[in-house]
């Protein structure tokens, strides 16, 4: 009997890296290595959106490959909130909830499971308080959860507070800002090890392990 499989669908967040780009990594590289039953499938790619990664195809890619009792997990939001590029921007409440609900038809049509992730946090530090960003990328996500009966995991609240309980110090070495001195957003092989940690402790209260 074949492995239940997880299809990731995200961006450079997630995305599986090449060894000569280390220490720079993706939480769904690791995510195989916390969740052994279930094959993990990591589409996700860096710089797209919601639409973007619709528009290329790479949302069919995966609905061409899934079967029925799969999982199409899908983390966007990052560059959905990037209005000066406006081929990939997408208006919160609207647009990237259309969209949204595309990836979800189109994994329940092959009889799959659609599960919502909202975007993982960034490392915004003020005044000694780790920020949370996207919030009407993550509350909109939210309301489609609701709207559509999905299964949500809110990574934005779990990844920012797993931060709080560390400390700057260390969180600081969870992101390529430690290794280049201007980047908040993009994980080492640290911070996305223990992202994977967090998603895959969600996740595996969600899927099938058989």
């Amino acid at each position: 009997m074949s492995k239940t499989r997880i299809y990731l669908a995200s961006d450079s967040t997630c995305q599986t890296y090449d060894k000569n780009e280390a220490p720079q990594a993706g939480w769904g590289q690791f995510l195989q290595g916390y969740l052994n039953q279930i094959e993990i499938c990591n589409h996700a790619i860096g710089g797209r959106s919601s639409k973007t990664f619709i528009e290329e195809g790479r949302l069919q890619a995966i609905l061409d490959d899934i079967r029925s009792g799969d999982y199409l997990v899908i983390q966007m939001g990052h560059n959905d909130s990037t209005k000066e590029r406006p081929q990939r921007y997408t208006e919160p409440y609207q647009d990237y909830k259309k969209y949204l609900k595309q990836y979800i038809q189109g994994a329940r049509e092959k009889k799959a499971i659609p599960i919502l992730i909202t975007p993982v946090t960034r490392l915004h530090y003020v005044n000694g308080e780790f920020l949370k960003d996207f919030g009407d990328y993550c509350n909109a996500m939210k309301e489609v959860a609701n709207e559509e009966a999905v299964e949500l995991i809110d990574l934005m609240y779990w990844s920012n507070a797993h931060l709080q309980t560390i400390g700057y110090k260390q969180a600081k070495q969870y992101f390529m800002l430690d290794v280049n001195g201007e980047d908040c957003t993009h994980y080492t092989e640290t911070g996305a090890d223990q992202i994977a940690r967090i998603v895959a402790l969600h996740l595996s209260d969600m899927v099938n392990m058989k």
